[in-house]
């Protein structure tokens, strides 16, 4: 699910702010909101993505969030005549306050 930047922005605090590395350079977040996760959107409706994880962190500066991390997901973990993976191997680094503000 997707929520806009101006709405999450009128909570007070969030449960959990989720930077996202999807690929080599690029950065997407999250947010958990009273237990669902919903992606931030700008005010056109455009998903918030940056090459660059500062610029993300800038926008989200004035919200305040329980729990902040960088999640990676990594499709590199299968090997040849393996088991099938069963859970995720998501890596969640928690971030601290770069007092952006």
């Amino acid at each position: 699910m997707k929520m806009p930047l101006a709405k999450l922005k009128k909570y007070f605090v969030v449960d959990k702010l989720i930077y996202h590395s999807v690929d080599l350079s690029l950065y997407m977040v999250s947010a958990v909101v009273e237990g669902e996760e919903y992606y931030i959107a700008d005010n056109s409706g455009n998903f918030l993505k940056s090459g660059k994880l500062i610029e993300l962190q800038k926008s989200m500066a004035q919200v305040q969030a329980t729990e902040t991390v960088l999640r990676h997901t990594s499709p590199y973990d299968e090997m040849v005549g393996g088991p099938d993976k069963t859970g995720s191997n998501a890596m969640e680094v928690p971030l601290g306050d770069n007092k952006l503000y």
